[in-house]
């Protein structure tokens, strides 16, 4: 399998993380698992059908899909045919370049955009990142600056602050959030700040020059024990912290 990953130009780089490809090889047979991470984005098929949302659900050759923030580990099968490009948005940017459907209606799920909205097969193919980058920079619309700043917020305490203290920092209520949350990123404070801190946990987990145990890992990150750790690890992606 090859993945590639690439930055957009300066003036998308506050909404997308990045535009990625993903191509199988004659090798390739299997299940790849991605981790929440509190983004959503967006998909087109340049291959043969894959199957995605965990076997559930299938991509077709030449249709643009619209993907949910993940609130738990999701699974596409990688095959010699599979050829997806892809664009990982920040969170709650969604609604700077489409009028959409709240995105708490897209939680885990892969849903087929209209053609009115889908990427031009051709031109996206003939140069994909430039295609990319000039699509987007056309769609750039208003910002809400009150929920950028929560996020920012929840990263800054790597997820460890409480809602309450984050509201109330922010000028608003817990309520207010949760439904500006529930409608641009999908989930709730709470929930995107146990994302934040379970990736946290994975980052420092994953790392070769951390010898730590995982009980020191879950104090300082936040967690009551290591065995509450282990729970969110296993929840988040199926696997036990030492599968990871």
């Amino acid at each position: 399998m090859e993945f590639t990953e690439t930055k957009p130009c300066a003036a998308l780089s506050p909404f997308i993380h990045a535009f990625w490809e993903l191509k199988g090889d004659k090798n390739d047979s299997q299940w790849e698992r991605n981790f929440p991470d509190g983004c959503s984005g967006l998909v087109i098929n340049l291959g043969e059908s894959c199957k995605t949302d965990n076997g559930t659900h299938a991509m077709e050759y030449g249709k643009t899909y619209a993907v949910g923030a993940m609130t738990s580990f999701n699974e596409s099968f990688i095959e010699n045919g599979t050829h997806l490009l892809g664009v990982c948005l920040k969170p709650a940017a969604f609604s700077n370049f489409y009028h959409y459907a709240p995105q708490n209606e897209l939680i885990n799920s892969t849903v087929e955009f209209d053609r009115a909205l889908s990427f031009n097969t051709e031109k996206i193919t003939e140069n994909p990142m430039a295609y990319l980058n000039q699509f987007y920079s056309n769609r750039i619309g208003k910002t809400d600056a009150q929920i950028q700043a929560v996020i920012t917020d929840i990263h800054q305490a790597k997820g460890q602050t409480g809602i309450y203290e984050i509201a109330r920092r922010n000028c608003t209520t817990i309520r207010q959030l949760e439904r500006k949350f529930k409608t641009h990123v999908g989930i709730t404070p709470k929930e995107y700040s146990n994302i934040v801190r379970f990736q946290h946990a994975l980052s420092i987990i994953k790392n070769p020059g951390q010898k730590r145990s995982l009980l020191e890992i879950a104090f300082e990150c936040g967690f009551y024990d290591h065995s509450h750790l282990s729970n969110e690890i296993k929840r988040n992606t199926g696997l036990a912290p030492s599968q990871l």
